[in-house]
């Protein structure tokens, strides 16, 4: 495993299973960029944090896991799958309560061992409509 694959799988259990806030402070530097589901950007981790508060806020047991990764160079894709249950209302549609599971691809790429670009890949409008489902 190379020093980015490291990083990689780094970010996804610290940041989003761990839920250490540090971490996306000290990977995040202020001129990064993320490329979000739905087209939404956001630099660096002052705006990354709201993003995340919001997904922790809808599934306050959300957990990732890391599937497989593919490193070359400064690049590194994730394959990973997620599970949660919806009890917050911070993505635009009443806590359902209901257990869900998705899955996505994050390619990041790296500079000087920080996260310069990331590119997220998932169904989110698919979670929507299964949470929005009678």
């Amino acid at each position: 495993m190379n020093e980015n694959e490291a990083l990689a799988r780094r970010w996804f259990q610290e940041v989003w299973n761990d839920r250490i806030d540090a971490t996306v402070y000290e990977l995040l530097p202020p001129h990064s960029v993320g490329h979000l589901e739905g087209g939404l950007d956001v630099r660096g981790a002052g705006e990354f944090m709201p993003v995340r508060a919001s997904l922790f806020e809808a599934f306050p047991d959300l957990h990732v896991t890391v599937e497989e990764t593919v490193a070359q160079a400064d690049n590194v894709v994730v394959r990973w799958s997620a599970a949660g249950t919806h009890r917050g209302d911070s993505l635009g549609v009443p806590a359902t309560g209901r257990a869900v599971s998705f899955r996505g691809l994050t390619w990041l790429r790296f500079e000087d061992g920080k996260l310069a670009e990331g590119w997220d890949a998932w169904n989110q409008g698919s979670l929507l409509q299964k949470l929005q489902a009678e």
